[in-house]
């Protein structure tokens, strides 16, 4: 009783307060037709923990122009009758026309009460204090959209349908834009198709919405619905079109539409090119954004500023600096982003001197106390190493917040002062200034690749002890950290440690599982995030394809290189570069030279990337001429590029391409280079000459560990054990700290030497002393070096403990160690694993059938030679070169296709003949069974 009371005395007190006085006229007026259906307007809501309900009830008059009033009291579950209308809680406009027979609405007071109850609020309202109150609305909206405005423009909209101007073109359109403001795209479009769709602004707002909610296949889909209409796009289209197209990579969607905007003539509309500026300079299209500036009439700082940006992304500084100059002497205004742009292009270039001049500028047009320009100044000292500069700028600064924290320690990272960063992190604590997550990204893999793996720990302790925002910049940077410290178990619990995972998470840990050689789980992690609906980018690809390359997965690769090309992602540098290397490495250089030649720009990375390739498969007279043809094209030498081409010069059987080479060097002062000095120690060294290797090692200024890791190489391969150790304690001495590949060197010098407890010690201090976690390769040598001395038990046992599962070369090892001495079973062992791990490599059938032959198994080895046949597998000939007169000559097994063959057969048999009076005895050959020689097969 005491809820109907509530009720009734709450609809009294509306009807007494809006029922106006009723005049002779109005009593006089004729009733309504009886025939005509009422029309139900409601707004449905979803209350916290309640079930959907209709919380605003909107008139249901048949009289014309009723006014709706809210009655927040109410609150309605249902309306019931033959047209009942669901309950979705999305608090959207849902208009119910021609509901006949509707009696009563049941209550959340569980009261029955007749529809007529709601008929007393009909009262005109008149069409100019709606749009008056519209307008204000839709203008309050452009400033803040609130849920409050939402509401607002709900109920506004239930006013123009009761009413009855939802039919109005240009009340309907500004609802609208209203909602598309708000952010409510399912009230937008309820209303878009009941409306008249003839012209672009009702397009142009569902594009925008849809855009603005990141829902850019959406956006573009309206788009093509709309030409598809007839409807004609104008300069408010095609802004929000070129960003959909943007958000999807687009690049080759957004040069069909700049086309249909060139035809239009809106190509020198200013919010147009911006749009196309933008989005050329985002996807490293920097000479189309160009393009659309210099076609543009007028040019605001805005415009000037996107085009700076773009270069700054592309790190084309000249071009930056230029456009800078050209803003300055076309006396548009420069602003704190204008000074932003520029000074990031100098930090990334490390051109300080530019960067100091830029400075006084900044002083001189008073930016010096904005905080975004000031810290940008403070990250572009610390970039280019000035972190007296940089500290001096931090102290003077009036106001230090998070970012200027970041960018001094990031300075100190940087520059290698990592001891330097971590008390300015306590002191940054200390003065009450909270870190996030960019704080400990910036500098924490810095911190690792220092070696301080047990710092990188206590930070990430610090992070869950007071519990900072753990968003995906901070897990991508434990998750990287703990990769390089080779703990991937902690780096797959960060991982799946909460939902916060994106291409960027997905991306770290691609590289961290190629980085520690678990390829297959890096595919894995791979299909996982396709399958999860995401979009890998160009470093997500760039970091799986060396994946397929070391799995020499040419399938997979293949798979990958189409999803690339779908994506229109082969045009960038980085990414062509891994394709290259990846064809390569899978022994497709037809293929990757192919690629090479087909991509439109191509940098040093590119053409180092294929050098190498053609210098690792034996092909040192391509890789020189790809070198030649590299400075013709206008590139730049890096000492990449040197290194790689001396590399493929240690190929030649002559010195004349190494010391063309390294003139060369000497001429353009690249002997300075630790890498470049380096790679003529190791190019002398394999072409025999160990002292002029020497010599290029002492007159060194700088050595670090590659420099004292080759000429410890060169030692070794030239079988001097004595000497490479003595380097390694010298070394030592210089206080280089060794890495995994001088104990590579070490050790194998070790077994090459039969230094077997020599070689035991040094395996025991790398992974004690030195804290270095033992690869694939370590294990090989150990177990050669126990192979070599006749240890063969103890060398099976070494692969048995390895801490992973052993590939083709440790296997491959022990069967050649299994020649040596004669163990016949130990070697079918060896090769039953190296015939599935390797089954095309002929040099490990030649192995096992020569260890048969030894032990007289004829019938083994016809079974070698017949699977060798069936497999397609083919031995490959050795072959020799000689250089005479400036000029190579190649020989192979029995070659008799040189025009001097006999007089090269007879001086062979006379130095075999002088050997032998020196003592020499040869190994006689293996015996080869009678039907095996009767089938005149090649000999093994």
């Amino acid at each position: 009783m005491r809820n109907l009371y509530k009720l009734y005395t709450l609809i009294y007190a509306i009807e007494k307060r809006l029922r106006p006085k009723r005049t002779a006229a109005a009593a006089a007026a004729p009733s309504p037709p009886s025939n005509l259906s009422p029309k139900l307007v409601v707004v449905v809501t979803r209350e916290r923990g309640k079930k959907p309900c209709l919380s605003l009830l909107r008139s249901v008059s048949l009289l014309a122009q009723p006014i709706v009033y809210q009655l927040k009291s109410l609150k309605i579950i249902c309306a019931r009758g033959s047209g009942n209308v669901s309950c979705p809680g999305d608090g959207c406009i849902y208009e119910v026309d021609n509901i006949p027979g509707i009696k009563d609405l049941t209550l959340v007071f569980g009261l029955k009460t007749d529809l007529r109850l709601c008929s007393m609020l009909d009262y005109r309202d008149k069409n100019e204090a709606l749009a008056t109150k519209l307008e204000s609305v839709f203008r309050a909206c452009s400033d803040d959209a609130s849920v409050s405005v939402l509401q607002q423009i709900r109920e506004i909209h239930a006013h123009v349908i009761v009413v009855g101007i939802s039919d109005n073109n240009t009340v309907s359109s500004k609802i609208l834009g209203t909602y598309v403001l708000c952010g409510s795209i399912k009230d937008a479009t309820n209303l878009f198709f009941r409306l008249q769709l003839c012209y672009s602004l009702p397009w142009n707002w569902m594009i925008r919405g849809f855009t603005m909610k990141g829902q850019f296949d959406f956006a573009l889909l309206f788009y093509f619905k709309m030409l598809g209409s007839g409807v004609s796009p104008d300069k408010y289209t095609f802004p929000y079109v070129i960003k959909a197209c943007g958000g999807l990579n687009n690049v080759p969607l957004c040069k069909t539409v700049h086309d249909m905007i060139r035809s239009m003539g809106f190509h020198v509309d200013l919010f147009v090119g911006s749009a196309l500026i933008k989005l050329y300079a985002d996807n490293g299209y920097v000479h189309l954004a160009r393009c659309v500036f210099d076609e543009l009439p007028q040019r605001d700082t805005i415009l000037w500023n996107v085009m700076l940006n773009g270069y700054v992304k592309s790190g084309d500084f000249n071009n930056a600096i230029g456009t800078f100059q050209e803003m300055r002497k076309s006396h548009s205004e420069t602003n704190s982003v204008t000074f932003t742009c520029i000074l990031a292009t100098c930090a990334t270039s490390g051109i300080l001197s530019v960067g100091i001049q830029l400075h006084s500028l900044v002083i001189g047009s008073g930016f010096e106390f904005d905080s975004q320009v000031a810290n940008t100044l403070l990250a572009m000292y610390s970039k280019c190493g000035d972190l007296f500069d940089a500290r001096k700028l931090f102290n003077t600064m009036p106001q230090i917040d998070t970012v200027t924290w970041n960018g001094l320690i990031a300075g100190y990272v940087q520059n290698g002062f990592t001891d330097e960063a971590v008390p300015l992190f306590k002191e940054m604590i200390s003065t009450g200034v909270k870190p996030d997550s960019i704080t400990f990204a910036s500098f924490l893999p810095s911190i690792v690749e220092s070696g301080s793996i047990k710092r990188g720990k206590e930070i990430h302790s610090y992070i869950v002890r007071h519990r900072l925002p753990f968003d995906v910049y901070l897990k991508s940077a434990l998750i990287d950290i703990y990769f390089k410290g080779g703990d991937v178990d902690m780096a797959l619990k960060i991982f799946r440690q909460d939902a916060s995972v994106d291409v960027a998470v997905c991306t770290a840990m691609i590289s961290g599982y190629v980085l520690n050689g678990l390829n297959i789980d890096a595919i894995t992690v791979l299909r996982w995030l396709i399958q999860e609906g995401m979009t890998p980018n160009r470093l997500t690809m760039a970091s799986v394809l060396p994946a397929c390359a070391a799995l020499a997965s040419l399938k997979l690769g293949k798979e990958l290189h189409c999803h690339i090309l779908k994506k229109q992602l082969d045009n960038l540098c980085h990414i062509g570069s891994a394709i290259t290397d990846m064809y390569a490495k899978c022994g497709r250089l037809d293929l990757a030279y192919q690629f090479f030649r087909r991509m439109s720009e191509r940098d040093s990375v590119c053409w180092n990337s294929m050098i190498a390739s053609f210098s690792q498969h034996g092909k040192p007279e391509i890789a020189i001429d790809l070198f030649r043809q590299m400075g013709v094209s206008g590139i730049k030498f890096g000492s990449v590029s040197i290194s790689s081409a001396l590399s493929a010069c240690a190929n030649f059987p002559s010195l004349y391409y190494g010391k063309e080479l390294h003139g060369f060097v000497i001429r353009n002062s690249f002997s300075s280079d630790t890498f470049v000095a380096s790679a003529l120690i190791d190019m002398y060294s394999k072409c025999g000459k160990l002292a002029l290797a020497r010599c290029v090692f002492d007159t060194m200024d700088l050595k670090n560990e590659v420099s004292w890791n080759s000429i410890i190489t060169a030692y070794g391969n030239h079988g001097c054990p004595k000497e490479c150790l003595d380097l390694f304690h010298r070394m030592l001495d210089a206080e280089i700290h060794p890495d995994h590949v001088t104990f590579l060197v070490i050790l194998s010098a070790c077994g090459h030497a039969g230094l077997v407890d020599e070689g035991i010690y040094y395996f025991r201090c790398m992974t004690e002393k030195y804290r270095i976690c033992a690869r694939m390769e370590h294990y090989a040598c150990m177990v050669d070096l126990y192979g070599r001395a006749g240890r063969m038990h103890e060398a099976f046992d070494t692969i048995k403990n390895m801490p992973f599962t052993p590939d083709a070369g440790v296997w491959g090892t022990l069967l050649g160690s299994c020649r040596v001495h004669g163990y016949v079973e130990l070697a079918k062992l060896a090769s039953k694993h190296l015939l599935e791990l390797d089954p095309k490599n002929s040099g490990y059938y030649v192995l096992l059938s020569n260890i048969h032959a030894d032990a007289g198994e004829w019938e083994s080895v016809l079974k070698i030679r017949s699977d060798m046949k069936e497999r397609g597998v083919q031995k490959i000939r050795g072959c020799s070169g000689i250089d005479v007169n400036g000029g190579t000559h190649t020989f192979s097994a029995d070659d008799g296709s040189h025009p001097q063959s006999a007089e090269i057969y007879l001086t062979l048999n006379s130095l075999l003949l002088e050997l032998k009076k020196q003592g020499y005895v040869p190994q006689p050959y293996l015996p080869l069974h009678p039907q095996i020689m009767s089938k005149n097969s090649v000999k093994i």
